[in-house]
């Protein structure tokens, strides 16, 4: 298990694990490196690289644990990281299953999504840090950062109308409201629902209707593509109103059904 842009392990997605740990289950939430307990220098660097080298790395490591059935390994996403599960559990070749909240399917999708509600001066903006803060790093020279979240009209990462409040409802004390902008360089060409009909293993996808920053069009597509393995559930709520309440105990009770089901011993 892992967070999505700028998320660690402690924002929000312990109450996942923990539920999932006393129905029986070993999990493995880590923070990718260059965020929260991880370490990596800068801080706060985000590369979808680097972030699927940590996916392909956590899974080798829960192989190798002693209590850990290897054929029975499922990869749980978020957000950004709803995304990475899809395209982890291509490359590995060996996941029994995904599962898949709110999942960013479609990088461009989502940039040009952005571009409408941040507005064409914060788009050039952040591209244009983004080259600044690229050239500071070949330069050897420390990063520039910009906040990953803020109000709409603001410069960050997320602009939203609801990334502000939601993302702070989910955050814990200390958390770092931060990004080095060099990734939107690179961001728009990564593409998960292109590997949505490689998908070997059954995938629970579940698509919040109203997301202002995962387009829910990309992750309705993905579940289409991968056919008869997904199972598709649809909320009427935003980005980040699944992670609190009624809608968490909702998804994250579909999410242990759907590994009770699919994870549960042969023969």
């Amino acid at each position: 298990m892992a967070h999505g842009l700028g998320g660690t392990r402690d924002a929000g997605l312990e109450p996942y694990a923990e539920k999932f740990s006393r129905a029986g289950y070993l999990v493995l939430l880590f923070d990718y490196r260059h965020f929260g307990a991880s370490g990596g220098e800068p801080r706060q660097l985000f590369s979808i690289r680097r972030q699927l080298q940590d996916w392909e790395k956590a899974i080798w490591f829960a192989r190798g644990l002693g209590d850990v059935d290897p054929r029975r390994i499922a990869l749980w996403g978020t957000s950004f990281s709803g995304g990475h599960v899809i395209v982890a559990a291509v490359k590995s070749g060996r996941i029994a299953a995904v599962s898949a909240q709110c999942p960013m399917m479609d990088a461009l999708a989502a940039a040009m999504n952005a571009g409408r509600y941040a507005g064409p001066t914060s788009f050039l903006k952040l591209g244009a840090m983004g080259m600044i803060d690229r050239v500071r790093a070949l330069l050897g020279m420390p990063p520039l950062y910009i906040p990953l979240i803020a109000p709409p009209g603001e410069l960050a990462a997320m602009s939203s109308h609801d990334s502000a409040s939601g993302y702070r409802a989910l955050v814990p004390p200390g958390w770092q409201n931060r990004i080095c902008p060099r990734y939107v360089l690179s961001i728009a060409a990564y593409r998960p629902i292109n590997y949505a009909k490689r998908l070997s293993c059954p995938a629970l996808i579940q698509v919040c209707l109203k997301d202002s920053l995962a387009p829910p069009h990309s992750a309705l597509e993905t579940a289409r593509k991968i056919g008869a393995r997904a199972e598709l559930k649809q909320y009427d709520c935003g980005h980040f109103d699944i992670y609190l309440g009624e809608l968490f105990e909702q998804a994250s009770d579909e999410q242990l059904e759907f590994f009770n089901r699919v994870l549960s011993p042969g023969p």
